[in-house]
């Protein structure tokens, strides 16, 4: 059993940054593929990016070069770092785990942290 805990949200202006962290539970959290997804009002949940557990990543195009996923085995800890915020970046972000392998559809994850909100809005 995996239990996920999001932080970092908040309201930020266009152009500005936010980092995201998930604290994860379990003594298997290295071996996870780590995913971060997204839910915007009206608009199914869509991954952002994953990284796997020896360090490879996947982004989304509409985050690739503004968004970094990176993972602290150590502290059993992923976070995203998002610079160059927009305001379609706008959404309820989910962290997610799975046992290995590299999937990009959320009913693909067997674990969800709670969400946390961004916003970024003038």
């Amino acid at each position: 059993q995996v239990q996920l805990v999001e932080s970092g949200g908040g309201l930020v202006q266009p152009g500005g940054s936010l980092r995201l962290s998930c604290a994860a539970s379990g003594r298997t959290f290295s071996t996870y593929t780590m995913g971060w997804f997204r839910q915007a009002p009206g608009k199914e949940r869509e991954l952002v990016a994953l990284i796997m557990s020896g360090g490879n990543t996947y982004y989304t195009d509409s985050v690739k070069g503004r968004f970094t996923i990176s993972r602290g085995n150590a502290k059993n800890t992923v976070s995203l770092q998002m610079n160059s915020l927009k305001p379609e970046d706008t959404a309820v972000y989910y962290c997610a785990a799975r046992s290995g392998g590299v999937y990009y559809t959320s009913t693909r994850y067997d674990y969800w942290g709670q969400g946390t909100q961004v916003t970024v809005s003038s």
